[in-house]
């Protein structure tokens, strides 16, 4: 069975307890188990796609809670390595009362940043399979490489690449080497995932067709551009589906876009290849679309996700 290996960071995010207030007002926290590519590969497990997690997590009790919870899930952990010579990275939040998000993160370094080149299981890599990856794995560390080696070697083996940039500047010693980051590994992806308020920083317009056009010229197939509360729209050189986000009462917004993704991985993962039709893309987007809406509705990244059942019991009731 093809497999879904997601490669990054996994961590802690620790959840405020009281929405509304700055991190230095919050009270109390709650754990969370997260990480946009470890909470992308929950999702694809959860939405019946056989998935994986490469990365490198702390010999500690958080990395141990981090490498159970995935496990719990589905996701195969075989390919999680741990270390004595950094902790697992940690991320206080604070919430906003609509459910948006500040952070703080403990990552100086962390242990995700030292996955080596040697901790890829690029052997195990075949036609078929999907690698996908966010930019925080391409920060100046050992990180860099490893995500490097494991991207030219799913090319090769003839997979496909699916890339989040995912910005987070607090992450970065200037912004620049972020977006040099993002720019130097774009052309890499056949699949790429921003959000509205990304574009600005990484393609210098807000013009969505704009963006498309941008990454079709570097050879990427698909688009996907999820605009938080005004929905999401999937790009392809043929087709343009979008869709209104779903009335929900909004907790959380950590891990929609994660679970959006997920969610498309896990049906592209069945259809072995991005030629879709528009009837694939606009199943695909639906689904995506209720997934990331309906991890909104709790705090947290992974346990919120929603299950397939969970969707198409919302599916069924909502008539959507």
């Amino acid at each position: 069975m093809p497999v879904v290996y997601c490669i990054g960071e996994a961590l802690i995010d620790f959840v405020p307890t009281t929405k509304g207030l700055s991190l230095e007002d919050v009270p109390s926290f709650v754990r969370a188990p997260g990480g946009a590519p470890a909470n992308a590969a929950v999702a694809v497990s959860k939405l019946g796609g056989s998935s994986a997690f490469i990365g490198k997590v702390g010999q500690d009790a958080f990395g141990r809670l981090l490498k159970n919870t995935l496990s719990h899930h589905g996701v195969i952990t075989d390919y999680m390595s741990t270390t004595t010579e950094a902790n697992t990275t940690l991320a206080f939040v604070s919430l906003t009362a609509d459910g948006d998000r500040d952070f703080i993160f403990y990552r100086k370094p962390g242990a995700d940043m030292l996955l080596n080149h040697e901790d890829i299981p690029v052997k195990e890599f075949k036609k078929g399979d999907i690698l996908h990856f966010c930019s925080l794995g391409l920060v100046d560390a050992p990180t860099k490489k490893a995500h490097k080696a494991a991207i030219e070697t799913m090319k090769k083996a003839g997979g496909i690449i699916s890339f989040d940039p995912n910005v987070r500047l607090d992450l970065w010693a200037e912004k620049q080497q972020c977006k040099q980051a993002i720019l130097e590994y774009l052309p890499y992806a056949d699949l790429v995932k921003v959000s509205l308020d990304e574009m600005p920083f990484i393609f210098d317009t807000e013009d969505e067709k704009e963006v498309a056009e941008k990454c079709f010229n570097l050879g990427i197939k698909a688009v996907i551009v999820t605009r938080g509360a005004l929905g999401s729209a999937f790009y392809t050189q043929d087709y343009i589906k979008e869709v209104a986000s779903i009335d929900v009462k909004v907790e959380d917004t950590t891990g929609a876009g994660d679970a959006y993704t997920g969610a498309v991985l896990s049906q592209i993962i069945k259809v072995g290849s991005l030629t879709l039709s528009q009837e694939q893309v606009d199943e695909i987007v639906d689904l995506a679309n209720i997934a990331g809406s309906l991890t909104t509705t709790k705090k947290g990244g992974m346990e919120s996700i929603p299950t397939l059942n969970e969707i198409y019991e919302f599916k069924n009731t909502n008539n959507c």
